[in-house]
């Protein structure tokens, strides 16, 4: 067959639409591999939009937030009243609350817990001091959550208030985890002293791990009226004589300021507090590094733990 034969031949088969078939590969071999990088592209690109609706239909699992997180960490949570929020402002402290974190490890602490604080004082010897209390009070939001350490040193009743998040706070420790009957104890001013009076000395007290945190109902004794606060008005549960200072009048005028249909006020409870659906939002923003920063503590602390044994001459 010469040249002018197979020339007709490929312009009839043209014109009749056969097409050629070759069983081997007449291109290079990394013209071939470019050609099926270029296919699986367009595969990936055709089953995407697919895919995209699934991952649409399947909802996005959140972190599951531990229920205790708003007890422990109350300052991450913003001011209740509706004058005072500014989300923005919010956002900014917690992040810094997380940046201070990063630098000191502050510990899981409530109202009646005792702690040892230790801070940077450029009055006392060796530029630092440490102080010993009972937490009798706790408050504030963000950068500005604080709380009371009450101590009787020689006969003399202390009190230090101290700013969570202050740069000049070297370390916080808590000799012993436990709660009180009351959310606040300020009635501690009126006992007697030997329920504010703690040891400087004191060593810390160790919890097992997981275990719940102790809740202390010691009823304290108050000394004799006159008293810094009219007690008998605040339904203390804490305190065990109050009757015994009590006169008619006393009790008259406690019951006209008492108030217990306030418990069943909806809206002033909405008002006091933040709404859950508010207290997930911030906590699932924190939560990684909070859960983070709580496993690289209990790495320290087995670490300090291990002792390397030495080896033998």
């Amino acid at each position: 067959m010469n040249v002018s034969t197979r020339l007709l031949i490929n312009r009839l088969g043209k014109q009749c639409g056969l097409s050629r078939i070759v069983t081997f590969s007449t291109k290079s071999a990394e013209h071939a591999a470019a050609n099926a990088v270029e296919t699986q592209k367009e595969q990936k690109t055709k089953e995407a939009p697919a895919s995209n609706a699934a991952e649409a239909s399947v909802p996005i699992r959140k972190p599951i937030i531990p229920a205790n997180y708003r007890f422990i960490y109350p300052e991450f949570l913003p001011d209740p009243k509706i004058e005072w929020r500014n989300p923005i402002r919010e956002k900014l402290e917690r992040m810094d609350m997380l940046d201070r974190r990063r630098q000191i490890d502050l510990p899981e602490f409530y109202v009646g817990s005792i702690m040892a604080v230790t801070s940077s004082d450029p009055h006392a010897e060796g530029k630092v001091s440490r102080f010993v209390g009972i937490c009798i009070h706790r408050d504030g939001c963000g950068l500005r959550a604080r709380f009371i350490l009450r101590n009787v040193i020689d006969h003399q009743g202390i009190e230090v208030i101290y700013e969570l998040y202050d740069p000049t706070l070297q370390k916080v420790e808590v000799l012993r985890l436990e709660k009180r009957l009351d959310d606040s104890l300020f009635y501690l001013r009126d006992a007697l002293p030997e329920y504010s009076t703690f040891d400087e000395n004191m060593e810390p007290e160790q919890l097992e791990e997981g275990a719940p945190v102790p809740v202390n109902d010691i009823k304290v004794v108050l000394r004799p009226r006159p008293w810094l606060e009219r007690w008998e008005r605040q339904n203390l549960r804490g305190v065990a004589n109050i009757d015994q200072y009590l006169k008619d009048k006393h009790r008259k005028s406690a019951a006209r300021v008492q108030k217990p249909w306030e418990k069943y006020d909806l809206m002033k409870q909405y008002r006091a507090t933040i709404p859950e659906e508010e207290q997930t939002e911030i906590f699932a923003e924190v939560y990684t590094e909070l859960h983070a920063q709580e496993l690289q503590r209990k790495r320290n602390k087995r670490k300090r733990t291990f002792v390397k044994p030495k080896q033998l001459a």
